[in-house]
């Protein structure tokens, strides 16, 4: 899967949980709000005062219908100047929730759900990324991108159709081995016997790549062949039996 396709699917996962995150916060606080103040009025036509005591609290908590907000809620006093603009203020009974207290009484199972999906899959692209790095890049820095080769200088590495199409098997085979068997049948099903096409496709492509970077193809009696690097310093040529 390319890169950008991973992305658009990890913000399908991610925007949705935000968004269900944020929705279910705020009709908790509505629903605290509305709590809190049928539960300060009850409490007020009762006690007919706004001096907060250990029984008005208690009160006030008794009243609240969402029983996992009592304790939670608090009372305080707060000054409000009078309507009439001039500098008298009086003392007003306030109810309030601290809004940690409304997420943890928020229904967040579903935005986690879909938090826990994204960090799942973002988690699997990056492996998956990390392997595909490794298998791209056998050895000798070269890597393939987009079906173009690249050395460890960043500079592309031009082969011929046949290279080409060789190199890429190599890149998709297991430890980057090929036997002679697997690559005739893919490059040439028509023909009864490749052997001298292939001898001489893989003598060439040695030389490209010995020359730009630094890996070179050793042959197992001309049973299998595999893409290696060459030690560093060591560029020296290796006979295909």
């Amino acid at each position: 899967m390319k890169q950008y396709s991973s992305i658009i699917v990890f913000l399908v996962l991610t925007i949705p949980s935000i968004v269900v995150s944020i929705h279910s916060y705020k009709s908790t606080e509505r629903y605290v709000e509305h709590d809190m103040q049928q539960a300060l009025a009850q409490t007020l036509s009762e006690k007919e005062s706004d001096v907060v005591t250990a029984d008005t609290i208690r009160t006030f908590n008794s009243h609240l219908r969402w029983t996992e907000l009592r304790g939670q809620a608090v009372l305080s006093l707060s000054t409000r100047r009078s309507a009439s603009g001039n500098r008298q203020e009086k003392l007003q009974l306030q109810a309030e929730c601290p809004a940690l207290t409304i997420w943890q009484l928020s229904d967040q199972r579903p935005s986690m759900a879909l938090a826990s999906m994204a960090f799942v899959w973002a988690m699997g692209c990056g492996l998956h990324r990390r392997k595909s790095t490794a298998k791209d890049s056998p050895c000798g820095g070269l890597t393939l991108k987009d079906g173009r080769f690249f050395n460890s200088h960043h500079t592309e590495v031009k082969f011929t159709p046949m290279q080409q199409q060789l190199m890429e098997l190599f890149f998709s085979a297991p430890d980057h081995q090929l036997s002679k068997q697997a690559i005739c049948t893919a490059l040439w099903p028509k023909k009864d016997d490749a052997s001298e096409t292939l001898y001489t496709l893989i003598r060439r492509l040695k030389t490209v790549l010995e020359a730009e970077a630094d890996l070179t193809i050793t042959s197992d009696r001309a049973r299998s062949y595999q893409l290696v690097g060459l030690p560093a310093k060591s560029h020296h040529r290796m006979f295909l039996g």
